[in-house]
């Protein structure tokens, strides 16, 4: 995550329009029952399941004093909790919540229990702000709001954040800043499946995705502002101002998600798979699959990776309750169709050498809502996809990897050498952060190795959403054909001691994102890469991008910056492209390859 102020996050910062206070009139209610859903009869299952501690459910019948003093308290624990192991999810039932301001720290999962988002809406505010860092939200990391409606008190609902910290279907009744003001910076975010009724203003937000959503208007560009599916965006316009806009996203699953239903039962509801799909899911009758949450094993703190992989085994999806695992095997997940949805930034951490996740090549696993922590001893892959010989087309019912972060150092130093490796076919991630740790505990060039964030040897294989940084070879490294991917940021690695550490051979440096010279196809869009070498600023990396020269390998607005000039990169993509360094502090854009 950029650390430092840029010119043209100061530029842009100074232009930005004053928010205006419009928050719109409350949409009618579009709650409705979906195909799949039980019936209203069973009341047996409308006993609450033992979500455990860590979650706090509200419904509106509470005064609305003793639902913010519970809200306050998580978050005076968790505003400054940027590694520790406390977790947290606070979840709303169906109702009108009065003059509520819930402020999201770490580690702190929001979600209204509705089947529309319209069924919770707070008049007040759910938040984040940069006040713990003086306004710098560039670390506001692993944090969630999803699935409920906000009428902010003052036309405005602050988003301030960077990576890991994503807005799901919400109905926001106002304005959203994605910044601190103009005392601070922000880089990096995901939005989808969301209305925005005023205006999102981006103001010093480096890049962001925003997917199939509707927005009222748009405000706003530094470096890399990216559009799939949206109704109200700005645009196309790449470089200048930096907005790559994409019609329809091809292939899309939202993610699951908790719900009450009208009995008072509690389902996760999985939404249907859809196909060029543009714009939010949730404005008429809800399509997909309710599953009961008697079908799921509710995890408890402690839980080994044996009581859970008994679970799988047994036929039960997984509802992963807020807490940090320590696993001492693999989770398995062998079955098609399988949910694992994590609450409150629900962590694993493999402690003896081996993933924390595998899946077999089956079709229609969803893992969503999950932060893996890299062991001290070293894993060879963090989670795999499927077996290396995988063959199976599953492009009617993909596997989808959702809100998955990996971490590898900043809570202890961990080791591995891939945080994700998919050999599936045709699996689509959303929303997907591996980072390398530059900062926090265990974090040094030998103290947290890693090689490489992502290996794709898949066909098919889709990617929204795809931030990687910091590992100490290529970054990403694309085998499969016909992979797409729409917006990917990047940072390089700070802290290679000198030249002759980090080098492919005879080529200075690592790329950000390779594609393999095997590959025959394969397209992107809106990526960006930056160098910021603090350790030894006189590291070149000859390019950020690599790709066989093909015309079925293409790639849409790339953008690479040297961030406060500590760096080089030389070319953009392959030997094209302008440099940045000390002297060319500007970004370079290439606006396509070939």
């Amino acid at each position: 995550m950029p650390r430092r102020a840029a010119l043209g996050a100061l530029a842009a910062l100074a232009a930005a329009p004053a928010l205006a206070s419009t928050a719109a009139a409350a949409a009618s209610d579009s709650r409705t029952s979906p195909a799949g859903s039980s019936s209203p009869t069973q009341t047996a299952a409308a006993t609450a399941p033992d979500f455990g501690p860590n979650v706090l459910v509200f419904d509106p019948t509470m005064a609305a004093s003793d639902i913010q003093a519970k809200v306050s308290a998580v978050f005076a624990k968790q505003e400054t909790n940027q590694f520790g192991s406390e977790r947290s999810a606070l979840l709303f039932k169906p109702g009108t919540y009065q003059g509520l301001d819930v402020n999201v720290g770490f580690y702190t999962h929001v979600a209204g229990l509705g089947l529309s988002p319209d069924d919770v809406d707070i008049h007040g505010l759910v938040h984040v702000e940069a006040d713990w860092d003086q306004g710098n939200a560039t670390q506001n990391f692993w944090r969630t709001a999803e699935n409920l409606s906000v009428t902010p008190t003052d036309g405005s609902n602050r988003w301030a954040v960077a990576q890991a910290a994503p807005m799901r279907r919400l109905h926001i009744r106002g304005d959203v800043p994605l910044w601190n003001g103009f005392d601070g910076w922000a880089s990096g975010g995901f939005m989808a499946d969301c209305q925005v009724d005023g205006r999102v203003v981006s103001g010093s937000q480096q890049q962001w995705l925003t997917r199939n959503s509707t927005l009222g208007a748009w405000a706003g560009a530094v470096w890399n502002m990216v559009f799939v599916g949206v109704d109200g965006a700005p645009a196309q316009s790449f470089p200048n101002p930096p907005v790559t806009v994409v019609d329809t996203a091809p292939a899309v699953r939202e993610k699951p998600f908790l719900y009450v239903d009208s009995s008072g039962a509690y389902q996760v509801f999985v939404p249907a798979l859809q196909s060029s799909a543009h714009g939010i899911t949730w404005s008429g009758t809800a399509k997909g699959e309710s599953i009961p949450i008697g079908d799921f094993y509710v995890t408890k703190a402690g839980d080994s990776a044996a009581t859970i992989n008994d679970a799988l085994s047994q036929g039960k999806h997984l509802l992963v309750t807020p807490a940090v695992y320590q696993l001492d095997d693999t989770i398995k997940v062998t079955r098609a169709g399988t949910v694992v949805l994590g609450l409150g930034i629900a962590t694993f951490v493999p402690n003896k050498g081996f993933s924390a996740l595998a899946v077999d090549d089956v079709d229609g696993v969803k893992i969503s809502g999950l932060l893996i922590d890299a062991g001290a001893q070293s894993s060879e892959v963090l989670i795999r996809v499927g077996p290396q010989d995988s063959t199976a087309d599953h492009s009617a019912d993909p596997t989808l990897l959702q809100d998955v972060f990996v971490r590898i150092g900043g809570a202890q130093a961990g080791k591995a050498g891939v945080c994700l490796e998919i050999n599936s076919n045709n699996v689509i991630g959303d929303n997907l952060w591996l980072w390398r740790a530059d900062h926090g505990s265990g974090v040094g060039w030998e103290v947290n190795p890693s090689d490489t964030g992502l290996v794709v040897n898949g066909t098919g294989v889709i990617m929204y959403g795809l931030f990687v940084e910091h590992h100490q070879k290529a970054e990403v490294v694309w085998k499969g054909n016909g992979g797409r991917t729409y917006f990917f940021q990047n940072e390089m690695p700070y802290d290679p001691p000198n030249q002759a550490a980090w080098m492919d051979g005879s080529a200075n440096g690592h790329a950000a994102y390779q594609v393999d010279a095997s590959v025959t196809s394969h397209e992107a869009w809106g990526l960006g890469s930056y160098c910021f070498f603090q350790a030894n600023p006189t590291v070149v990396a000859d390019s950020a991008f690599q790709a066989p020269s093909s015309a079925s390998v293409k790639f849409h607005d790339m953008v690479t910056v040297s961030l406060g000039g500590d760096g080089t990169i030389r070319h953009v993509i392959n030997s094209t492209g302008d440099p940045v360094n000390s002297t060319h502090t500007s970004p370079s854009y290439l606006v396509s390859y070939p």
